[in-house]
């Protein structure tokens, strides 16, 4: 099981981070400012660290630099700005890689298991690339989707969609819920966008849409994928 380090000073994104982290087998711990992140890197034994760019005490750079002078973790910069300066600077202080805010949390995911994996450091669902269910098959490093070995084309929303229903398989979603781990809180309110691409799933994915066998509907709840 990895072991994830993150820091930000927004405690609400921390929280959503966590809990998606945790729920994909990671072992979490959390900070809220530079100079936390550089003694819990200094004591945590950590295999991965996700720092914000703009933290009190000390910012996300000085905090990488530091980390290191006594470690090579890998280190993710969450930032809200993008310019391509900011990114060379970081790069420069230690930085492996950057997201930029606001970001998909499964794109982020995505970083952690590529990073994990150049690392040398993976969990059982970090090795396992491919997720399948009956006649559905996704591989998660080509971002590709097949139906009896036949390859589905799936828009990047959907296959973020049901790349998430894949790997929690019997864990049901509300509308809500799913809007904000796929689309973003910008997306609030708008339910019909996710009855909108589990139909598209279904058409592009089932075998009878209209009696779908893994993408199913608990009613009044939301969606799940079929679990075993």
């Amino acid at each position: 099981m990895a072991k994830i380090l993150v820091v930000d000073d927004e405690k609400v994104l921390v929280k959503g981070i966590k809990f998606n982290l945790e729920n994909e087998g990671y072992q979490v711990e959390v900070g809220y400012d530079g100079e936390q992140a550089v003694e819990l890197a200094r004591n945590g034994g950590f295999d991965l660290i996700i720092l914000d760019l703009m933290m009190p005490k000390i910012d996300g750079l000085q905090a990488c630099m530091r980390i290191r002078e006594f470690s090579n973790v890998p280190v993710i910069m969450l930032t809200a700005r993008s310019e391509d300066t900011d990114k060379i600077i970081g790069f420069e202080c230690g930085a492996d890689d950057y997201v930029t805010k606001p970001f998909n949390i499964l794109e982020l995911k995505a970083r952690i298991r590529a990073m994990l994996r150049r690392a040398g450091t993976s969990s059982q669902k970090e090795k396992a690339s491919r997720l399948s269910q009956g006649h559905i098959v996704l591989d998660t490093d080509e971002r590709s989707a097949f139906r009896d070995g036949t390859p589905v084309d799936l828009t990047a929303k959907e296959f973020d969609l049901m790349e998430l229903l894949m790997r929690n398989p019997g864990r049901v979603y509300s509308r809500e819920n799913l809007l904000n781990i796929v689309w973003g809180y910008e997306y609030a309110g708008e339910y019909r966008t996710v009855d909108v691409h589990i139909r598209r799933l279904r058409e592009k994915l089932e075998l009878d849409p209209a009696n779908p066998e893994y993408i199913l509907t608990k009613w009044g709840v939301g969606y799940y994928l079929k679990n075993g």
